[in-house]
């Protein structure tokens, strides 16, 4: 079989949260040995969970994102059962060092001497206050690419601003942009996509500075802010104010060519996307409803008319979607030719027949957690089929490996780096 294409690269991650986490994960789907290294002396918040130690009674409080353990049941290891962590960490190794010591700098330096790329989104500042520099990493791999990711770059008046995604999406005005257009945004569901938007960037980012290694024999540093890598994604959007000044509103699910909409169906909360921006598509509607006698209503004879009362169209149109599952209604208009989709929850999603032809959710074994399904690669390669080489990686799960094996660390040194607190897979006893 022909190699990935980042098989023997190795990359160091420094992770938190979803940003860069997801980012690795993608080059450890090309096939890069991606390592992660953790600390068990400081618990990453919202990165393994909300606590190292939660008890059952908070699991079952919790909303799914923070609480979300398999069965409500947060289990002996806590930290390796968080599906929020999971979900981004296949295909890595795992080690822990406890950077704030400088017997840990010693390791870590090691580590760097045989990586080619460290990547991390920490506030700005963490790294350089344990002496983590691009200046200290080139003294001891002077080709080694550092990205960094974090939600204002590592310059500028906002650089030591802290924030989750959703925080740099609000800064984007996203927020303004995706809220129903009755209610203010703070009605608006939780999203962190501007997390996903940084991840990839930042994955692109360290292939295109390990190209121009590969050419220049050159390291690279590589800055990249989140909100910058968001506003490409409603860049249509800012241009229009700064060319044109016009603000624009939120269409909610609306569309300024089109009478679309999300409208409800038969059963709890259940829901079908419809789109009709044709003629065409008008009188696929109509055929699919049966000819309703309010479809040839003249207020919705043309695309303009329709879009032009489409707050009388709404409710007519529903009529009709609530007679029929989500499901069958998309199923109906789309065979008359209708841009049409059922609104997928998770358990949906699972069933989805398209999802499930294309193999897109894999079955992975880990051993604090039991078997479960995980969504996959989001794409597939001809030649170089991505595979799930290793499930989700455990706190310190790979230590004797990446220790002895690869920093050649003897039996003596790696029982007294344990001591110092360097190596471990559980949590300090002081970490609640």
């Amino acid at each position: 079989m022909t190699p990935l294409p980042l098989e023997g690269i190795r990359i160091i991650d420094l992770g938190l949260v979803a940003a860069m986490p997801y980012s690795t994960m993608v080059l450890a789907d090309m096939g890069a040995e991606v390592i992660r290294v953790e600390t068990t002396q400081v618990f990453p918040n919202q990165t393994r969970g909300v606590l190292a130690r939660p008890t059952r009674e908070m699991a079952r409080q919790w909303i799914t994102t923070s609480g979300g353990y398999p069965n409500r049941d947060p289990g002996e290891r806590p930290w390796n059962r968080y599906p929020f962590f999971n979900y981004m960490a296949r295909n890595k190794l795992g080690m822990t060092i406890d950077l704030r010591k400088p017997s840990g700098l010693e390791v870590f330096g090691r580590l760097v001497r045989i990586s080619d790329a460290v990547m991390e989104n920490n506030t700005p500042s963490s790294l350089e206050r344990m002496g983590i520099t691009y200046e200290w990493l080139r003294g001891i791999k002077p080709d080694i690419v550092f990205v960094r990711l974090s939600s204002f770059g590592q310059t500028g008046p906002y650089r030591d601003y802290r924030a989750f995604g959703l925080q740099t999406e609000s800064f984007c005005g996203h927020d303004l942009l995706r809220r129903y257009r009755d209610r203010d945004p703070s009605h608006n569901s939780w999203a962190v996509s501007s997390d996903h938007a940084g991840g990839l960037s930042a994955a692109m980012g360290c292939m295109i500075a390990l190209i121009r290694r590969r050419r220049t024999g050159r390291g690279e540093l590589v800055d990249i802010s989140m909100v910058e890598t968001f506003l490409n994604d409603i860049g249509h959007i800012v241009m229009d104010y700064t060319m044109n000044g016009r603000v624009q509103e939120s269409l909610g699910n609306r569309d300024p060519d089109a009478a679309q909409g999300a409208y409800r169906c038969r059963g709890d909360d259940r829901w079908v996307a419809i789109t009709i921006a044709t003629d065409e598509h008008w009188r696929g509607f109509r055929d699919a409803a049966g000819n309703p006698p309010w479809s040839h209503d003249p207020r919705f004879a043309t695309v303009c008319e329709r879009i032009r009362n489409q707050d009388a169209l709404d409710p007519l149109i529903e009529s009709w979607t609530l007679q029929h599952g989500h499901r069958e209604a998309a199923a109906i208009l789309q065979s008359h030719g209708v841009p049409a989709g059922p609104v997928l929850d998770d358990a949906d999603a699972y069933a989805d027949p398209h999802l499930q032809a294309r193999g897109f959710f894999v079955r992975l074994r880990q051993a604090d957690c039991g078997e479960h399904l995980y969504p996959g690669p989001a794409w597939k390669l001809s030649s170089t089929p991505v595979e799930i080489r290793y499930p989700p990686v455990r706190l310190g799960e790979h230590n004797e490996y990446i220790y002895k094996e690869l920093l050649g660390y003897s039996d003596r040194e790696y029982e007294e780096l344990e001591a110092q607190g360097h190596i471990g897979t559980e949590y300090a006893p002081h970490i609640p």
